[in-house]
């Protein structure tokens, strides 16, 4: 990878001894490592056993998580927020685990809309919720550095599963709460 870097380097008219590059194409590579460390894990590794039985089945919700991914067509970071809910069907998933679920598949190179179903599908294997519903909010570097270059323009998705897909009054309780 860091031959990569040098090479993109080169091909740009740069020169890769300049005293500023000459350690960039082995910091970019640790950090491609690092931005796409979704591919050296897996759903089971990120779960690691913390379902846990509960009577509850009001729905729980997780918003405003922090990610950062890279779009597949350019190589270029998307970053927003996800809003996870779900709705438990005798077991609870760990907080952070939510969180985590987020960050398996954001850190690796995606497209929102398959992110954001990614996300719900995964949440609803695990827990086997009656719902899960799953919105994300993000600004596109591809969109805003280059092509039409818009600044403010910020792409929504949604997946809804379940209770979120078939029952109204479940959707509508989620877009509020997270409105607030």
């Amino acid at each position: 990878m860091e031959n990569a870097y040098l090479q993109i380097i080169k091909a740009i008219g740069e020169d890769p001894q300049r005293n500023g590059l000459v350690d960039t194409p082995q910091r970019a590579a640790k950090a491609m490592q690092y931005l796409t460390e979704g591919y050296e894990k897996s759903l089971h590794d990120v779960v690691n056993g913390a379902l846990f039985t509960a009577d509850s089945n009001e729905m729980v919700i997780v918003s405003n998580i922090e990610l950062y991914s890279l779009c597949e067509h350019h190589l270029l970071p998307f970053i927003g927020k996800a809003h996870v809910a779900y709705i438990p069907n005798g077991q609870v998933l760990g907080l952070s685990k939510i969180a985590r679920i987020v960050d398996l598949y954001s850190r690796r190179l995606q497209i929102q809309e398959q992110l954001t179903t990614q996300i719900a599908d995964s949440i609803m294997s695990v827990t086997n919720a009656l719902g899960v519903g799953v919105i994300i909010e993000a600004k596109h570097m591809c969109m805003m550095m280059r092509g039409v270059q818009k600044q403010n323009s910020v792409m929504r998705t949604s997946a809804m599963i379940g209770e979120f897909k078939s029952n109204q009054a479940s959707r509508n309780e989620f877009l509020s709460l997270i409105s607030h």
